[in-house]
């Protein structure tokens, strides 16, 4: 099993940044894939981006794209997600999630076994 940590979530005025961190434990070599999630207050826990842990290969939401950037450190475990010119609509708790079976970029929360605690992003306009 794997357990992973986020940090870095706060509050931060819309056009700024934040920088997201998840760190990985325990079976960390049977990872596959790791990815981002986010969810709003009375909404479906919808997709951010996902990273191939070995290949570092990415997808992103269309929502995020060009703003939001995936990035991996294998030698610590960890992912980021670096959050750049962010609106309101980007207010929401963020979830890290890791794959441990299958090789496909998967987009969705069923293609992910292990799930972090979330951490709160608020953006004030």
């Amino acid at each position: 099993q794997v357990q992973l940590v986020e940090s870095g979530g706060g509050l931060v005025q819309a056009g700024g940044s934040l920088r997201l961190s998840c760190a990985a434990s325990g079976r960390t070599f049977s990872i596959r894939n790791m990815g981002w999630f986010r969810q709003a207050p009375e909404k479906e826990r919808e997709f951010v981006a996902v990273i191939n842990w070995i290949g570092g290969t990415t997808s992103y939401a269309d929502s995020v794209k060009g703003r939001f950037t995936i990035l991996r450190d294998n030698a610590k475990n960890t992912v980021y997600l670096q959050m750049n010119s962010l609106t309101p609509e980007d207010t929401a708790v963020y979830y890290c999630a890791a794959r441990t079976s299958g090789f496909a970029l998967g987009r969705s929360t069923g293609n992910f076994d292990s799930w972090g605690q979330g951490t709160q992003v608020t953006v004030s306009s």
